[in-house]
C-alpha cells in the first residue's frame, strides 16, 4: 500500500461509524477531523522556528504583528489586541514582558495623552526579521511533501472555508 492510500486516523474513525451507523453519512467528519488532526501536529513543529530565536508563540505573533504594521512599526494596544485577539488583560501582561526584554517599547500617544502607543524597538525588530525568515523556511519544510498545485488547492480551498466560518 502506499502512502497516499494508506488509512489514515481519521480514515479509521469513519470505518467505525460506517460499520456502527451505517445508517449516517459522516463524510464531513473527514476533513474536520483531518484539519483538527493536523493543527495538533503542526503547532508543536511550528513553535519549533520560535524557540531557536528564543521566542514563544505569543511574542512571536506580537513581534510579528508590529513588524507587518510597516515603519515606524507602531500600533495602540488596543489595534494589536483586537489583530491578535486576546484581551486587553493579556495584552497588559505580554507588553510588560516583551518590554522586559528591550523588544518593544511604549510611547506616549501624541493624539490622545491618556493612552500609550507600542513601538518595536531595533532589537526587537533584529530578532523578528530573523524569527520570520526561520517560520517561513520551516512552513516551507512542513508542506514540502505536497506539489505546488497540491499547495494551492489546500490554500484555496481552507480560504473558502475559513471565509464560510468568519461570515456566520
Amino acid at each position: 500500500m502506499t502512502k497516499k492510500t494508506q488509512a489514515d486516523a481519521v480514515d479509521r474513525i469513519l470505518e467505525q461509524w460506517r460499520r456502527e451507523r451505517p445508517d449516517l453519512d459522516c463524510s464531513p467528519m473527514g476533513p474536520i477531523g483531518r484539519l483538527k488532526r493536523c493543527a495538533l501536529l503542526l503547532e508543536p513543529r511550528v513553535d519549533e522556528a520560535f524557540v531557536e530565536h528564543g521566542l514563544v508563540r505569543w511574542e512571536f505573533d506580537m513581534l510579528a504583528t508590529l513588524r507587518r504594521a510597516g515603519a515606524p512599526f507602531v500600533l495602540s494596544p488596543t489595534q494589536l489586541f483586537s489583530t491578535l485577539m486576546i484581551t486587553s488583560g493579556t495584552i497588559t501582561h505580554r507588553l510588560k514582558a516583551l518590554e522586559k526584554r528591550a523588544f518593544i517599547s511604549r510611547l506616549p500617544n501624541p493624539e490622545d495623552a491618556r493612552s500609550m502607543l507600542v513601538a518595536l524597538t531595533p532589537q526587537g525588530r533584529a530578532v523578528i526579521d530573523r524569527a520570520v525568515e526561520t517560520h517561513i523556511e520551516n512552513e516551507r519544510q512542513l508542506l514540502s511533501g505536497l506539489s505546488v498545485a497540491q499547495r494551492q488547492q489546500l490554500n484555496e480551498a481552507l480560504s473558502t472555508l475559513m471565509r464560510l466560518l468568519e461570515d456566520e
